[in-house]
């Protein structure tokens, strides 16, 4: 229970800093954080809550991770479920408290996006479905390897966090034009549910995607880089 209650604190906080940094900050005319302060946020919610309460769960925040971690053989199969279900409720804790304060605003009309991916028409910079599979894909396996490769035994010990939550960071200043940035399902499922438009329809992608992903650099840490 102790590790169901990390993933689902730190899915929690992944998810309110993030997306709450993309709703609340990103778009105050001159004052707004943009992209970079977005990526950022995002890289900093993993970084802080790793060291939080990475020794109790692994700090994984993200059913791909888990399930990729499996696939690289560092996690089992048997945790697999209560992983994804704690990462999916923190998710949606967040996004219904920061529906709460947002529909709080001044003038408040609707969420619009909120922070939700999306493709087409919904993808911030109007790139297609095909684009969206292969940058979600590319992305979180390069994620998966940075994962096993800085919490690897021979890895220098202590800074995992670090390069994983700058990982992070790289990725959203890459696909944030372009899916506006998942990796994540849980995250993903938890902005569509409450976004006004069609997100939710496209929500199997941001599962997908990121899953064989996952899956790909979990398969290929295994076969090539943990073995002396």
């Amino acid at each position: 229970m102790k590790k169901l209650f990390a993933e689902f604190f730190g899915t929690f906080w992944l998810v309110f800093g993030g997306c709450g940094s993309a709703i609340f900050a990103a778009g105050i005319p001159d004052l707004g954080i943009g992209f970079v302060g977005v990526a950022l946020a995002f890289g900093l919610t993993v970084l802080t809550m790793a060291y939080a309460v990475g020794h109790v769960s692994g700090a994984h925040f993200n059913p791909a991770v888990s399930i990729g971690l499996w696939a690289g053989g560092k996690f089992e199969a048997k945790d697999l479920l209560g992983y994804i279900v704690a990462q999916v409720i923190g998710a949606i804790a967040a996004a219904s408290v920061l529906y709460l304060v947002v529909s709080g605003k001044s003038g408040f009309e609707g969420v619009g996006g909120f922070a939700a991916n999306g493709y087409g028409e919904l993808s911030p910079d109007g790139y297609n479905m095909v684009s969206a599979l292969i940058a979600e894909f590319i992305l979180t396996a390069f994620f998966l390897l940075v994962i096993l490769g800085s919490t690897y035994p021979k890895a220098p010990k202590g800074f995992a966090g670090i390069a994983i939550g700058l990982a992070l960071v790289l990725i959203h200043l890459i696909s944030i034009p372009i899916t506006n940035t998942s990796v994540n399902p849980a995250r993903s499922l938890s902005q569509a549910l409450f976004a006004d438009g069609a997100y939710l329809s496209q929500v199997w992608l941001f599962w997908v995607a990121p899953t064989a992903g996952a899956i790909a650099g979990g398969l290929i840490h295994k076969t090539l880089f943990s073995k002396d």
